[in-house]
């Protein structure tokens, strides 16, 4: 039996979607900032630039992107506060 991964379950969601680039990117800094150490957010873009910048920005920032997967209409961030 092969080991499945799972996505810890969001201790926020963040819905961007409808908010064009640098919007989605800077709802996540400010949620990023009121969260704790150990946080799960979600953050939900319709952007197509989010693909590129939040990832980017959650690696130079320290934390970790736990999982990306396209939704209906939107893409669906999951990132742990690492500090």
């Amino acid at each position: 039996m092969a080991a499945t991964e799972v996505t810890p379950l969001p201790t926020r969601v963040v819905d961007a979607r409808g908010s064009f680039c640098p919007g989605p990117l800077m709802a996540l800094i400010g949620a990023i900032r009121e969260a704790k150490v150990g946080d799960v957010l979600e953050v939900w873009s319709s952007d197509q630039g989010s693909r590129r910048d939040i990832p980017f920005w959650v690696n130079k920032a320290g934390h970790e992107l736990v999982a990306l997967a396209d939704e209906a209409g939107y893409t669906r961030f999951v990132i742990l506060k690492k500090r």
